[in-house]
């Protein structure tokens, strides 16, 4: 109730002098300063030492460190440990943050320093074990191979204990320390990147026996193609371009010439926000990498160039780690992953190499029958499972206990799947073997050494190109792909019986392999490696074969390449896929009655488009958007709407199907197919033919409500922009600005070369020249430095975004012409 004060004889409020106000704003002002004062001093005082000596315990001689002007050192040692235990000092110098997050992140500890919102990633991490998989994998290192381990952890452990009072930034504002380093540690960082690239495909698998349930073989068939007679397994014959009268083939892709999308500008507009929720709207992304190498008879230097950019989620700092390494007869350069010795991609004085994922299937489900003691079902009778205890330490809250149960295939992941009723326990290869080869592959000399040394790989496994200064060139797909009892490992079976076990490995060398083919070119980007007849399953879930058949158009175009030329092929921005579907709507727009002005608008547009998905491409949007809307149409009234949002206070209801549940990574070569073939069966009710059915889709994608008045306005760019932010320091106000690129528009989609997402796209591109390593280029993402202050942070970003690179010293004489900073590291006494 109201109650009426009388205010009349009321004193007037004092006025506020003017001069108060003044001295409240001054000191405002002066905490405000004081507090970027003081986080300038924390970052400032983290920098690492570029120039001078520093002395430290456990190294044998002396060892160089020169820097080039981008920060990336040359490390020089007179022994291999004192090599290794540089190389972790050196690395811990510029990404012990990043090191110490990412062993965290693997090892499900994020709650600790984050609090309760990491609790299901930790404890999807727990389940999973892999600090589990790093203990084992560290009982099984070679005498030689724990040696550089230790002598690597030694030196992370050297510059942590010699800095706890000048730590990276993010230790101070998230409030801890780190600890000692361990060679669990690194292996740790190698198991996460095996669940990065091999972990996963059981989802697939999962929703395949939804979809199979819902609509039956035929139509879960045809949902789930898996070949395309655009296929180049690397290891076949070369195929001839007679299929260019194939059916939906379009001889009119410029093959000779590639459009890397560099219109895209550092300064462009951000996109709106409306635009970027119209990214919902966008077919899922296939991530995938290049590879290629070609022989001397392709390139303008008559020896062979090998190029790789492998594609991964975008983080703040980059992923990769440049590094030069030597020491005696191990001389190598390239990209290393921070927390791990050796280099993983890159070249020694003798030969280069470069990977893409195989993609392959690597993990089965087992359901598993349980009694009510507990006990589950084997050919051999009932067997107790084991269990494994996890206590996840979580911020300011109580410890979370999470009972892992272990049964003879793996631990039940039911808890992972929404949903989820049955007992399923996960089999995978990372369970039953680690092994790092990188020492020996960095060391190998020719094909024979390199093949040696891919044999020992047993996960993930690879997709592996090759070249060497005598001219040489091959490929090899490497790790352990499971030979089966029965399946393949696309639906979940049961895991009482043995019929469906695993009962060995492909051997080495019955693996997809070729060398010196007579064509000289050979590449992969993700899709079928298997050449017709192959009597194996390697994977249930090829990359669609688009990316593929483009690089290889454009290398056997019969044009003699140069390094510009492979850096122009990475950043290629054509899509064969997304023109198809523009030419198929335009057609569909012709053939029926009195479309809208708006699709008559979308129609034009497409029909000029060229099919390159640049950041000014209205085209493009339209296109990909009817699309999404096509795809919407066909597979609604089959697998069903999504269900409606519900409040966030409703517990999570279980995951049921709809249309939206179906991602497959060849899922472009179902919709193709479909157009092509326009089958009774897919054809949606209330459409008399597929003509309708596509100018319903456009129809759909213009008359939006986020769609803009203009179509012509509607830039792809703004679209399918990147967007890359520091995960603590981009969340401050003062300083985020500076952390991270931000959000940017860009150019290229998820089937051009140039592959890319809003948080995805290429790591590094990297090219090698073998008539003269010193001509080779490499870069990544943003830069070497992990500090925001360093002049390394991001010094690569405008480089890697508009589409340049930077040359790679690897001589001598190369390294000291580019030498900016040098450090000798000194033996010293023990901490």
């Amino acid at each position: 109730m109201a109650i009426w004060t009388p205010t009349a004889d009321l004193p007037a409020p004092p006025r506020t002098r003017p001069h108060v106000l003044i001295w409240i704003a001054g000191a405002l002002l002066l905490i405000l300063l004081g507090a970027a004062a003081y986080g300038y001093y924390i970052a400032h005082s983290a920098l690492p030492q570029l120039d001078g000596k520093i002395s430290l315990p456990d190294l044998s001689a002396p060892v160089t460190v020169t820097r080039d002007a981008h920060g990336v050192p040359s490390i020089e040692a007179k022994t291999l440990e004192d090599l290794f235990y540089a190389q972790g000092y050196v690395t811990a110098q510029d990404r012990l943050w990043q090191m110490d997050v990412m062993r965290r992140y693997a090892a499900g500890e994020m709650s600790e320093i984050l609090g309760p919102s990491l609790i299901e990633h930790d404890r999807e991490q727990r389940i999973l074990g892999l600090r589990e998989i790093a203990r084992k994998w560290a009982g099984t290192l070679s005498a030689r191979d724990r040696s550089y381990f230790e002598a690597y952890a030694r030196g992370v452990t050297a510059f942590l204990s010699t800095h706890r009072d000048r730590l990276p930034i993010e230790f101070r504002l998230l409030g801890y320390k780190p600890k000692t380093w361990t060679v669990e540690d690194c292996l740790l960082l190698g198991a996460r990147l095996v669940q990065d690239l091999n972990h996963g495909t059981y989802k697939s698998a999962l929703v395949r026996e939804k979809v199979l349930a819902k609509v039956g073989p035929e139509l879960t068939a045809d949902l789930y193609v898996n070949t395309s007679w655009r296929d180049r397994p690397p290891s076949a014959k070369n195929r001839q371009f007679e299929e260019e009268t194939h059916p939906g083939s379009n001889n009119q892709d410029d093959d000779e010439e590639m459009d890397s999308g560099a219109d895209s500008n550092v300064a462009g507009a951000r996109p709106s926000a409306a635009g970027a929720s119209r990214l919902a709207a966008r077919p899922e992304l296939v991530p995938g990498s290049n590879n290629w190498v070609v022989s001397g008879a392709h390139t303008v230097t008559g020896k062979p160039m090998l190029s790789n950019d492998m594609h991964l989620n975008h983080q703040m700092p980059n992923l990769w780690y440049e590094a030069h390494l030597r020491a005696g007869d191990y001389d190598v350069v390239g990209v290393t992953l921070p927390g791990l010795p050796f280099v993983i991609v890159g070249h020694n004085r003798r030969i280069a190499w470069g990977f893409t994922n195989v993609g392959p299937t690597v993990e089965d489900l087992y359901i598993e029958a349980f009694n009510e003691q507990g006990a589950y079902q084997t050919p051999r009778g009932w067997q107790r499972a084991d269990h494994r205890t996890e206590v996840i330490h979580v911020k300011n809250q109580a410890d979370v206990t999470v009972d892992v149960v272990l049964t003879r295939h793996g631990p039940i992941i039911t808890d992972l799947i929404p949903g989820e009723t049955r007992k399923i326990a996960l089999r995978w290869t990372a369970f039953d073997s680690v092994h790092d080869p990188f020492f020996d592959i960095d060391s190998a000399q020719n094909w024979d050494e390199f093949k040696q040394a891919l044999a020992t790989w047993d996960t993930p496994s690879q997709n592996t190109v090759y070249a060497d200064v005598d001219g040489h060139i091959g490929y090899h797909a490497t790790g352990h792909i499971p030979l089966r009892a029965s399946g393949d490992g696309s639906l979940p079976v049961s895991g009482a019986d043995d019929q469906h076990e695993w009962t060995g490995y492909i051997p080495f060398e019955k693996l997809p392999s070729v060398f010196d083919p007579p064509s000289g070119i050979i590449a992969t980007a993700n899709s079928r490696i298997t050449p017709d007849k192959y009597p194996y399953s390697i994977s249930t879930e090829w990359d669609p074969p688009w990316r593929t058949d483009r690089i290889y158009r454009v290398l056997e175009s019969g044009r003699k390449f140069s390094a510009a030329d492979m850096l122009s092929l990475q950043t290629d921005v054509y899509s064969a896929f997304d023109r198809f579907c523009a030419e198929r709507f335009v057609y569909a727009l012709d053939h029926v009655k009195n479309p809208s002005k708006r699709a008559q608008q979308a129609r034009d547009l497409m029909r000029d488009w060229d099919g390159h998905l640049t950041t000014n491409s209205a085209a493009a949007t339209i296109e990909n958007r009817s699309q999404y809307e096509l795809r919407r149409l066909l597979l609604e009234r089959r697998l069903g709407a999504p269900p409606r949002a519900l409040p966030k206070e409703t517990n999570t209801p279980p995951e049921s199907l709809s249309w939206k549940s179906y991602r497959w990574f060849s899922s472009s070569l179902w919709l193709e197919n479909v157009l092509m073939k326009q089958p009774k069966r897919w054809l949606p009710d209330g459409y008399a033919d597929y003509e309708s059915l596509l100018a319903a889709a456009v129809e759909a994608a213009v008359n939006t409500a986020d769609s803009p008045q203009d179509l012509t306005q509607w830039r792809w760019g703004m679209f399918s922009p990147i967007e890359i932010e520091h995960p603590v320091l981009g969340r401050l106000p003062l300083i985020a600005h500076w952390t991270g690129p931000g959000l940017h528009e860009q150019s290229g989609g998820a089937l051009t070369v140039k592959q890319v997402g809003r948080a995805f796209g290429p790591s590094e591109r990297y090219t090698a020249d073998l008539s003269d390593f010193d001509q080779s280029t490499l870069n990544t993402v943003t830069g070497q430095g992990g500090n925001f202050l360093s002049p390394y942070y991001m010094d690569q970003w405008k480089a890697w975004y508009q589409g340049t690179t930077f040359s790679l010293p690897f001589s001598k004489e190369a390294v000291e012409r580019a030498r900016e900073h040098e450090l000798v590291l000194e033996p010293g006494s023990r901490l």
